[in-house]
């Protein structure tokens, strides 16, 4: 292992302090991974598939290659229960600028924008219930910027500035800040209520799909249940105006860009393993329990939304069940869902349980990711400060410095297409990362692994081949979410080498 760090996230830290449960552990799993995809994603799945079929492989399949990650990241994290969870494990593998990247590529998009998103989708919820939380109402409007046409695509054009809205999502992570500088006490107490609370949401959004099914959506997507499903059929992409024509196995894989956002952040309880008591037995288990969890939440979900409404439908219509899963108003197939049982109240209702649902996600968001900026500074690869804790044994530097880059990114008006861009580069990490596992073993023989990963070699090779296949698809058929998420990446590297100039780095 390195040891080129000193008193680095590598090594066990006295300033943190261990007290996460398995409980508190899987809550931050599942916690972190419930926030509002669930309720709207299904929507643009649904609109490029079309077929109830494939709807339910686009979130299996997800699904499958969520479980196979977080069973492989168990052997790490047990072997390497440090601040920083994939940050160390990408230093320790692939070495000190692989880790950096990780972090700098979290700090700048994956992490942050994850928050901004998070938050502007419970302000957004907000709205309601208080129509007041609006997006068109303006404090203080900077402009329009864009849109600029580059070879990969159109960026923009993004409005930029603070209204109603994104207030109330900045004052949101602000709060949420603020109580996880408290202590981890705190936010793990936070952190549990709102994840049992939502969890028991989304099972009740499960069981009145199964108790109030339509006889419209029975009949339209069970019978042909799998149309358009062939293995040799080829479909047109991008569904609105058709440039290629695919087949079905690069359709669920291109489709997979929404379900695996919604599916992301599993990995959020690695960068608190420090914090996790008997983590090698804890953190494998909170990694499957919890995002096994999810997963079969998730896909009775989608029956639920198959049960209730037709998949298809009509986008000028305005009845919830006229328009179908596919345009859904806004997307929210939930909520449409919900006013097919219950009428205009269940677009109430449906508000409720998202907002418990995002402000629980983003807790465990602010909670987790700040132990990578932690780890970073350790490691002479951040500021010196973001790498100290406050009274109450927490990053709380680091926590800050979060939020203040969330928060900007709430204005920016950018924080939606930066999420397109992320999901090419998370995937890209991940492989590196069960990568590492095969290297890690090779070169480290002995280290001790409190937990082997399930089915190795073959589930971690099985992993690297179907995200390996879904970034090459990603790269052929949406250049416009992986060419900039690659140049944010590979930003980071004149970075690395300007701090390792600037004689911060230690040597490595």
């Amino acid at each position: 292992m390195s040891a080129s760090s000193g008193e680095s996230a590598g090594r066990p830290s006295s300033e943190l302090v261990k007290g996460l449960g398995l409980f508190d552990s899987t809550m931050i799993v599942v916690g972190s991974m419930i926030g509002s995809g669930i309720f709207i994603v299904s929507a643009d799945i649904a609109h490029q598939v079309q077929s109830p079929g494939l709807l339910l492989v686009v979130w299996l399949a997800s699904g499958l290659i969520t479980l196979i990650g977080a069973l492989c990241f168990g052997e790490l994290a047990a072997a390497m229960p440090h601040a920083g969870g994939q940050y160390v494990y990408l230093r320790e593998s692939c070495g000190p600028v692989f880790g950096f990247l990780y972090g700098w590529t979290m700090l700048l998009v994956i992490e942050t924008a994850t928050i901004a998103a998070v938050a502007i989708a419970f302000a957004k919820f907000s709205g309601v219930l208080a129509p007041w939380f609006s997006a068109t109402a303006w404090i203080w409007e900077i402009g329009k910027f864009g849109p600029w046409n580059l070879w990969f695509g159109q960026l923009g054009p993004y409005d930029v500035g603070l209204n109603h809205q994104n207030l109330l999502a900045i004052l949101s992570i602000v709060l949420l800040t603020w109580i996880n500088t408290r202590g981890l006490r705190m936010g793990k107490i936070v952190q549990n209520i709102f994840t049992v609370a939502k969890t028991l949401s989304l099972a009740g959004v499960a069981l009145l799909g199964l108790l109030f099914s339509t006889l419209a959506a029975r009949n339209a997507n069970f019978t042909g249940f799998w149309r358009n499903a062939g293995w040799s059929t080829m479909h047109a992409y991008p569904p609105d105006h058709a440039t290629w024509m695919i087949g079905t196995l690069t359709l669920v894989g291109v489709a997979m860009v929404g379900s695996l956002f919604a599916m992301d952040a599993w990995n959020s309880v690695t960068f608190t393993a420090a914090e996790v008591k008997n983590p090698g037995r804890n953190l494998p288990l909170s990694l499957a329990l919890g995002t096994a969890i999810v997963v079969l939440l998730y896909t009775l979900a989608n029956v639920a939304y198959l049960r209730v409404l037709p998949l298809s439908g009509d986008p000028a219509a305005t009845a919830a069940l006229s328009r179908g899963i596919e345009f859904a108003a806004e997307g929210r197939v939930a909520t449409a869902m919900t006013q097919v049982i219950f009428g205009p109240a269940g677009a109430i209702l449906m508000a409720i349980a998202i907002l418990v649902s995002t402000f629980g996600c983003n807790n465990g968001l602010i909670l987790a990711g700040a132990r990578i900026y932690y780890a970073m500074a350790k490691d002479g690869l951040f500021f010196r400060s973001v790498g100290t804790v406050n009274k109450h044994h927490v990053p709380a530097v680091a926590l800050v410095a979060q939020c203040i880059w969330a928060s900007v990114l709430c204005l920016s008006g950018t924080y939606g297409q930066l999420l397109d861009f992320l999901i090419f580069a998370q995937l890209l990490f991940y492989i590196l990362t069960l990568g590492g596992l095969f290297i890690l073993r090779a070169r480290h023989p002995h280290l001790e692994r409190p937990y082997r990963a399930f089915g190795y070699p073959i589930l971690p090779i099985l992993y690297i081949l179907m995200a390996g296949f879904l970034e090459i698809q990603l790269l052929r058929y949406k250049p416009q979410y992986t060419w900039p998420g690659l140049i944010i990446v590979l930003l980071g590297l004149p970075v690395y080498l300007l701090w390792k100039l600037a004689g911060k780095s230690p040597s490595s």
